[in-house]
């Protein structure tokens, strides 16, 4: 599966997984993502969620290459809706998710690391909402930094465009803690665990409090970001952040 979800005691990676191309995103890997949130959502011993890229790299953005095959990928016409169900299943998720961002997250996959809760960084690592130089909407990231963060991290991220590394997406309160490369993973694991022994309920009545101050469903939210943009619209053919 282009995602999957792994449980352990307590908690559940969700690991992106097309490693072949850096973790790109496809139709198949929203709907994948979304099947996996709710099999976390339904079962009450997962107390936190591991959000990560395979093979050590977050996430790399859109599959420029599948978007663009010949022929269509028969889930082209319908991505929208394929990605808004991950998104959807992201803000609708009862448990906190901690994000490993290694390597990288780039415009789409930038969106998946703001869409959690905690997130660990490598010191080299970098997340760049990139579409700006692109002439493109970056709808998600939007959503995303206009939920958690105020409007002057939102102009820096997604106005100017460029890559931002751990200890700067520390400073602006979008990463959680910066850590050696090598340990991002090995500290969102131990987050997790620490995390998962506290009393059952516990992170879920935390995140269902925290959540409570917005009103909004997942698709009125996503909504307010996306309604510009129609159902069948395909990247460009190049894409120069890769």
């Amino acid at each position: 599966m282009d995602a999957e979800l792994k449980t352990h005691d307590g908690w559940a990676e969700l690991v992106l997984n097309r490693p072949e191309r850096k973790n790109a995103i496809t139709g198949p890997m929203g709907t994948a993502m979304a099947e996996c949130l709710a099999g976390a959502a339904e079962d009450e011993t997962i107390r936190v969620v591991v959000l990560r890229g395979a093979d050590g790299a977050f996430c790399s953005g859109l599959d420029l290459k599948a978007f663009n095959a010949e022929p269509p990928p028969d889930w082209l016409p319908d991505f929208q809706n394929l990605w808004r169900s991950a998104h959807r299943a992201l803000y609708d998720c009862p448990v906190p998710i901690i994000g490993a961002l290694e390597r990288y997250a780039i415009n789409g996959g930038a969106a998946l690391a703001l869409a959690c809760d905690l997130l660990i960084t490598g010191r080299e690592a970098f997340l760049q909402v990139g579409e700006v130089q692109l002439g493109m909407a970056a709808p998600y990231n939007l959503a995303w930094l206009t939920l958690r963060h105020p409007e002057s991290v939102a102009a820096r991220l997604a106005m100017v465009g460029r890559r931002h590394t751990g200890e700067d997406l520390v400073s602006m309160g979008v990463a959680h803690e910066c850590v050696a490369d090598d340990q991002v993973l090995i500290r969102a694991t131990e987050l997790a665990r620490a995390m998962s022994a506290y009393p059952a309920g516990a992170t879920r009545t935390i995140k269902a409090g925290i959540r409570a101050a917005q009103s909004a469903t997942a698709d009125v939210w996503f909504d307010r970001f996306t309604a510009t943009r129609s159902a069948g619209q395909k990247p460009p053919a190049r894409d120069s952040m890769r």
